[in-house]
């Protein structure tokens, strides 16, 4: 695994737990040898994973739309900053440098972006790890609802299994280093298959 895009917050979140965890996840990048592709802004978690990544001597590379240059405040040291003109061009190309995708805590932006990736994923336009880095257990009402998807039928067992979770760093880059993506969703019955 080359790269791995991170979706999290431009905020640094109520506890000081979350940004420890992001810089911890920039460091374990770096030290693997992963480039670090992520929305390109200085602030919240996304600055801290960032930051991180360069402290310790990695790669990072950020993409970020014009409109959010100034308000999320990009990041000017990175390895390289991509602006593009749209949050779709910002997330496909984002995709397009990514071997695996892994959502830190956040807002409503890090979930789409997050449900987006692993649409996809289900779909089979990519077959890459989409994981939650279930920091403090911010992820845990998530991981509960997939959960509930999957006994109301909503989801496949396949497809709940791509959700790959772990409390740490370096557990979730051990679990993409063996990701095995299951087959593309279908709607035809096992039956007909």
């Amino acid at each position: 695994m080359n790269s791995i895009a991170v979706f999290c917050g431009s905020s640094e979140g109520a506890s000081e737990v979350y940004k420890e965890n992001a810089m911890m996840l920039g460091r374990e990048l770096a030290e693997r040898n992963i480039t670090l592709i992520y929305g390109g802004a200085s602030v919240g978690l996304m600055g801290a994973v960032a930051d991180a990544v360069l402290d310790a001597g990695g790669k990072a590379i950020g993409v970020i739309p014009h409109f959010l240059d100034s308000r999320e405040i990009a990041h000017k040291n990175l390895t390289e900053l991509i602006v593009v003109e749209s949050m779709h061009e910002r997330k496909s190309q984002m995709a397009d440098l990514s071997d695996g995708f892994l959502a830190l805590p956040g807002g409503p932006g890090t979930m789409e972006e997050y449900f987006e990736i692993f649409t996809w994923a289900q779909l089979g336009l990519h077959s890459k790890p989409c994981g939650l880095l279930n920091i403090n257990h911010y992820y845990d009402p998530l991981i509960t609802l997939f959960d509930r998807m999957l006994g109301e039928q909503f989801m496949q067992e396949k497809y709940r299994s791509m959700i790959v979770t772990d409390t740490t760093p370096q557990g979730i880059l051990e679990q993409f280093s063996h990701y095995k993506s299951p087959s593309v969703k279908t709607y035809l019955t096992e039956e007909r298959v």
